[in-house]
């Protein structure tokens, strides 16, 4: 009764009523969206085509875009250009000083990276439509295009670019405006609205004899089980203790209590899978239409459930988890400040030897974040390829699910709390990626 009395404490705070359905008008329109068609495409015969050619890895890369891609929608790129563009912007200020320094600069340098990925965004954007307008034309000597030609491309660039510049536009508001994530939320809208479509398709399996309902129970029981691993991983912290050191000014003693530090173990959150998948799947997409023998073999080995797919699949992974941390949380900074205020970890020298010493346990547990990432990701891989197991939502769609909602249930709480609510749960609070 209480998390049903805490939902219901939700629409009497007018101000996070007004954002929630702030939130799903916008959703609604981003679903409205992803069903209009590319103007000069026969969109139901080319969802056919590609879903045929392009096999798993267009399932999946069509799984981030909710339906759109396959349908060469104006949303058909979906968000992923803008994660692209975040994925660069991010390495150049690790290699570019002049960019690393701006991003050190608070609020404005935040806003100045920010217009560079919308510039970046609106690029790879247009690189890409072009791309998939040529494809289009290309493929079945272009019985999927109306007018082929420079009209066509060039139309179809201007509304795919456009689709994607006001998802973009879209997943800013939901930030500023709304709750949770903006950009989150449109891609697991994405997600979510393949849902009934895998009910459909398992219920009639199971009516054909091909899936036995013991085994779809099971599946039910297993995908349980991995939410709630995902759900204690995301949750999990390390925590370092902290004593405060006791000063004396005036009259007053200030300091002496004992704190801790918490690490998150998986401090990256879905960011790594999501970097890594756009990564991979696009430029294999895009080779698995080009007529070339070498080209081809090369999409093969990308197409999931391959061994070169997957040891790439998890480089990329343990990679992005540690850049990532390295960028978001500086052990340097973090032991400045402890030895500012009087704070040092028992046991450890404060400065340099502290901040060695962060660096060291961070460095643990995120190799232990790394592998349960990993292994989330590439469980659907396994089961389809040594156990035939139809299992339609990969790893990394349960792992964007599931911390979109803890991150957004988190916010929800907050402003709950804040308001002298009770939040969801009696005991402790939900906590996000990064709670």
């Amino acid at each position: 009764m209480s998390i049903v009395n805490s939902f219901q404490n939700v629409f009497r705070v007018a101000e996070l009523k007004s954002r929630i359905l702030f939130t799903l008008a916008l959703l609604a329109v981003y679903r409205i969206g992803a069903h209009i068609p590319t103007p000069g495409i026969n969109g139901e015969e080319l969802s056919k085509f590609l879903m045929d050619r392009g096999g798993a890895l267009m399932g999946f890369f069509d799984m981030f875009s909710g339906g759109a891609l396959s349908r060469a929608t104006i949303f058909a790129l979906g968000i992923m250009p803008y994660i692209s563009a975040s994925i660069i912007l991010q390495l150049l200020t690790v290699v570019i000083p002049a960019l690393g320094r701006l991003a050190k600069e608070g609020e404005s340098g935040r806003k100045k990276i920010t217009q560079y990925t919308r510039y970046g965004t609106v690029m790879i954007a247009i690189v890409q439509s072009i791309g998939i307008s040529v494809g289009i034309e290309s493929m079945s000597e272009g019985s999927f295009v109306q007018n082929p030609g420079w009209s066509f491309r060039l139309m179809t660039m201007i509304t795919m670019t456009s689709g994607t510049a006001f998802l973009m536009w879209l997943g800013e508001q939901i930030t500023e405006r709304g709750i949770g994530n903006g950009i989150s939320l449109i891609i697991f809208a994405g997600i979510v609205a393949n849902f009934p479509n895998a009910v459909i398709s398992s219920v009639s399996l199971i009516r054909a004899g091909e899936l036995h309902i013991l085994l779809m129970l099971m599946l039910i029981v297993m995908m349980v089980g991995v939410i709630g691993v995902i759900v204690f991983m995301e949750r999990g912290q390390r925590k370092i203790p902290v004593q405060y050191a006791k000063r004396v000014v005036g009259r007053k003693v200030y300091g002496g209590q004992s704190t801790h530090l918490p690490l998150k173990v998986n401090t990256a959150g879905v960011i790594p899978p999501i970097f890594a998948s756009s990564i991979i799947m696009f430029p294999a997409t895009i080779a698995g239409f080009i007529a070339i023998p070498w080209v081809q073999a090369l999409s093969r080995q990308l197409a999931p459930g391959t061994v070169f797919y997957t040891m790439i699949y998890i480089g990329m992974i343990f990679f992005f988890c540690y850049f990532y941390t390295s960028i978001t949380f500086n052990p340097v900074d973090i032991a400045d400040n402890l030895k500012k205020y009087g704070g040092f970890v028992p046991g450890v020298r404060p400065g340099q030897k502290t901040a060695d010493y962060i660096y060291r346990v961070l460095a643990r547990i995120t190799f232990g974040g790394a592998a349960y990432l990993s292994a989330v990701c590439i469980l659907p891989d396994i089961l389809r390829g040594y156990f035939n197991v139809p299992f339609y939502f990969g790893g990394t769609s349960i792992l964007i699910v599931v911390g979109v909602a803890l991150d957004t249930v988190s916010q929800m709480e907050s402003h709950l709390v804040t308001r002298s609510y009770d939040g969801f749960l009696k005991k402790g609070k939900v906590r996000g990626r990064r709670g």
